[in-house]
């Protein structure tokens, strides 16, 4: 019997995604867990895997179409059968179709080319085809990007969103080119000129996210410094055995450790629905990543039942995915607590915004060689604090510190999570 695949929901505030590119056609077998198109949200493009095995019957959506979450895509069934698939058409982008299907101005209106200074090529203005995924296309049009001045990452060199938005970030305009450096005896002139940069839709979601949580969510923390001298031992004994590829990090025995802690505190792996508390039965932990123009959180689905090594390879691979922006969909989906760790940027302490639905966040720091005072001595010892930002209307002070103390247990005696 044929299946209708859906225009998958991805993240809490997903409400539509662009979708990029079929990877299969019409009349293409393919198999449960095959890629069959692309799409692109606010937060990166991804892969969207078949639910089934067959062949592709219909497409039911064009490339560059926003489909809204839910929403049919695509049906796949066995070879000849007969579908009467929904004759779905969501909003396309058609300020986009129209400047694709614009004739070229006459070559009167041709842009002109800027010669770059002496010894310098220029990026070429070129009124051909340029490939570049329709939603990259918008964003250069709206912004004054030339698109036939960037590199694309994309497939064939196709430039895709994420591609126009690190331009923006960096200033460039339509035309750019490179100045040539200074010579020492000539006068540097410093502009003062106000640089008005666009923000990137990650951000823009990353701000409506996170001003609901603040504005909505009575937040309180608690900070506890942990002794991490045995951590730090265990682990370079165990790095002593593993390739470099598989190095475990600081991080990955802290992902551990918190997920077992919050086997014992569930009412911290939670959310809120209504007049009721609702405790998750699986311990998945989400891991904030920095990517281009923001920041994404991948999950590490049952933590609490994974060696530190199988954590340590499905964060190393998911966060290579999310900074290409090939993200999968349960990369991203179905996290019950988060962290954010900026210990290798030397912080000594911050607090971090819960990440809606959930009840809490853990916010690490460093962990760091500083003079500790032991039996009246003061000698070296490794160091960290963490801070846990929790929503008052799930929990109180008392509880946070308790799984504070408890995370403690396993970070400085880190051999019980091996037993």
């Amino acid at each position: 019997m044929a299946e209708t695949i859906n225009m998958p929901k991805l993240g809490f505030d997903m409400a539509e995604g662009l979708l990029v590119r079929w990877v299969k056609q019409v009349g293409e077998n393919i198999n449960k867990g095959d890629v069959l198109a692309e799409i692109e949200t606010d937060k990166a493009t991804v892969e969207v895997e078949s639910s089934a095995s067959g062949v592709v019957l219909q497409l039911i959506v064009d490339q560059g179409t926003m489909v809204p979450v839910n929403a049919p895509i695509a049906v796949i069934g066995a070879a000849g059968e007969k579908v009467d698939a929904p004759a779905q058409a969501p909003s396309k982008l058609e300020d986009q179709k129209s400047v694709d299907e614009k004739p070229a101005a006459p070559a009167s209106q041709q842009p002109t080319v800027v010669p770059a200074p002496s010894g310098q090529a220029s990026a070429p203005l070129t009124s051909g085809p340029i490939k570049a995924s329709p939603l990259a296309k918008k964003i250069a049009k709206d912004n004054n990007i030339n698109l036939a001045a960037l590199q694309g990452t994309g497939p064939g060199g196709r430039v895709v969103r994420k591609d126009v938005e690190v331009a923006l970030s960096s200033g460039q305009s339509a035309v750019s080119s490179k100045q040539s450096a200074p010579v020492a005896s000539q006068p540097v002139f410093v502009s003062h000129d106000d640089n008005v940069v666009a923000t990137t839709k990650l951000r823009q979601a990353i701000g409506r996210r996170l001003v609901e949580s603040k504005t909505t969510i009575p937040h309180f923390y608690v900070t506890h410094e942990y002794k991490m001298d045995a951590l730090m031992d265990m682990r370079k004994q165990a790095n002593a055995y593993l390739p470099d590829n598989e190095k475990l990090s600081v991080n990955d025995f802290i992902l551990k450790a918190v997920a077992l802690s919050l086997r014992q505190f569930p009412n911290l792996n939670a959310t809120i629905k209504g007049n009721e508390v609702i405790q998750f039965g699986h311990v998945n932990i989400g891991v904030a990543v920095t990517v281009p123009g923001g920041l994404m959180t991948v999950v590490v689905k049952d933590t609490d039942q994974k060696t530190m090594r199988q954590i340590s390879g499905e964060v190393k691979v998911m966060a290579g995915r999310a900074r290409e922006g090939k993200v999968k969909p349960d990369d991203v989906d179905g996290s019950t607590f988060s962290t954010s760790n900026l210990g290798m940027y030397d912080v000594e302490d911050f607090i971090a915004i819960i990440n809606p639905p959930e009840a809490a966040i853990l916010a690490i720091s460093s962990a760091r060689e500083v003079p500790v005072v032991e039996g009246g001595q003061v000698k070296a010892g490794w160091r960290m604090k963490a801070t846990i930002s929790v929503d008052h209307r799930v929990s109180d002070g008392a509880e946070a510190a308790q799984f504070m103390q408890a995370l403690a247990g396993f970070l400085e005696s880190p051999v019980r999570m091996l037993v």
